[in-house]
């Protein structure tokens, strides 16, 4: 809370002010996605459904889903991205939508390195960009180590994606380096295994990530917000007999590097994978995963072995000790608070925290005794996409909340994402009406060669105009 906030008011609903960005309240909602954009990465007019039902449910920030950097680095076919300049203008008008609602708008820029779900025909079987050779863990997805010069290359690539952010009217970047994508893999001790000056030491294995600061401060400048999210702790020991990875006080020194190096805000989140036993907390149901793996089964080598364990319910006790033996001891609700508790006194810059909120009251304590400066939810809020209104009306916690069944996370990787819990619903069919609401585009299909009326072909253009906001293209990276 600022000094400048008077006893009565309340701590959720005053802005949070950044260094270049006011967000009006201190509720984000955080990264999450489904499969709902076009093969080549282009949004479309579901995704701008998506985004507006949460800005006009009453959150400050909406913070995007994965949006990665290159075509490459999806975690899921028909996940938008930002890797061509042609996209500016169908995110600027996303950002216009959620602008409408006096939400601001901020791109969380990534790339998957080892770490995918359904790879999508540009990654199916090929070895994926990671700073180490060994298969990812849990899938199995086969890697590639990058050269010094694939990873100067994708620096350049992170730096012209947070120029077509801005370009777009977004309100800022979050560079994803938590959760076990790229940025985890190289800062991770854990995952990490290389020998050159982006492994070993903490400061090497922070390089990629520093580099990345600087090269987006090169091409956007100082009064762009870019703000980082980060694992407090690794807990890499998912599978047994895997290194734990970083602790809790090698994180806050990457932090403290970050915001030497310019950056506005530190979002804290736990572990070196997603999904992990610890984010999402709450429930993993092996009935739903035993419906919807399958569709990961071909995209790594250890997918039939994973299929087999959820399939057949005499194997499922063998997975269930796996992820659940993690759990003892935590709760849901602010399950990384005292992770952020401890950032914010090791920074001076703001700290944002995810982890299960839904209780006005546990939210107003953690903002009151100063663990956070803000809040991030994604599961609360599919549940309830007004939120933010609710607790503003009064409410401590929605008369009917999340359940924290994580069935929307499991039903992502096949189905449309939304809420799965069926008793939160009248029945079956008014949960399948709200998990179709967003796509009601009612489009005009166009005939291509004609105008959008189809009555008459449409003149030939040989340089089609761009985006109607006039760009200066960004300085090379010295």
């Amino acid at each position: 809370m600022r000094p400048s906030e008077s006893i009565g008011e309340d701590p959720i609903f005053t802005p949070l002010h950044f260094r270049n960005l006011t967000v009006k309240n201190r509720i984000l909602r955080s990264s999450i996605s489904g499969r709902w954009d076009n093969e080549d990465g282009s949004p479309t007019q579901t995704r701008l459904n998506w985004e507006s039902k949460f800005a006009r449910g009453g959150v400050g920030a909406i913070i995007t889903s994965f949006v990665p950097v290159a075509i490459e680095g999806r975690i899921a076919a028909n996940y938008a991205t930002n890797h061509r300049d042609a996209f500016i203008p169908l995110w600027a008008r996303i950002a216009e939508a959620v602008h409408a609602h006096d939400c601001r708008f901020i791109m969380q820029l990534s790339h998957s390195g080892r770490q995918m779900d359904v790879p999508g025909v540009t990654n199916q079987h090929r070895p994926v960009a990671s700073p180490t050779n060994a298969r990812e863990t849990l899938h199995g997805f086969p890697t590639q180590a990058m050269t010094p010069g694939e990873i100067g290359i994708l620096v350049e690539k992170f730096g012209r994606a947070a120029w077509r952010a801005r370009e777009a009217g977004c309100d800022g970047v979050e560079l994803h380096a938590a959760n076990g994508y790229l940025f985890t893999q190289f800062l991770s001790s854990g995952i990490n295994d290389r020998t050159d000056h982006y492994g070993g030491s903490l400061p090497n294995r922070a390089r990629f990530l520093l580099e990345v600061i600087r090269s987006i401060r090169c091409h956007v400048g100082r009064d762009f917000h870019l703000q980082v999210k980060l694992s407090a702790v690794d807990r890499n020991n998912v599978i047994p007999w895997e290194k734990k990875g970083n602790t809790i006080d090698e994180t806050i020194e990457v932090a403290r590097y970050c915001q030497a190096a310019g950056v506005d805000a530190i979002h804290v989140s736990t572990g070196s994978l997603f999904p992990h036993p610890l984010n999402p907390p709450g429930d993993l149901s092996l009935e739903t995963l035993a419906v919807v793996y399958d569709a990961m089964i071909a995209s790594g080598l250890y997918g039939l072995r994973n299929f087999l364990l959820f399939r057949y319910p005499a194997l499922r006790p063998i997975f269930r000790w796996l992820w659940f033996r993690m759990k003892k001891g935590h709760g849901i609700e602010g399950i990384s608070l005292e992770e952020a508790r401890q950032f914010k006194q090791a920074l001076t810059i703001p700290v944002l925290v995810t982890g299960g909120f839904q209780t006005a009251s546990v939210v107003r304590q953690a903002l009151a005794s100063g663990q956070c400066d803000g809040v991030a939810i994604a599961r609360s809020l599919i549940a309830n996409n007004d939120l933010p209104r609710q607790w503003q009306a009064g409410h401590d916690r929605p008369a009917n909340p999340c359940t924290y069944c994580n069935k929307c996370l499991v039903n992502a990787a096949k189905n449309p994402l939304g809420c799965y819990e069926e008793q939160r619903f009248p029945d079956r069919d008014a949960m399948l009406a709200a998990l179709y609401s967003i796509y009601a585009t009612k489009p005009d299909l166009v005939i291509p060669g004609t105008d959008p009326s189809g009555s008459s072909p449409a003149p030939a253009v040989a340089n089609p105009p761009r985006a109607t906001r006039k760009r200066t293209p960004p300085h090379p990276v010295s």
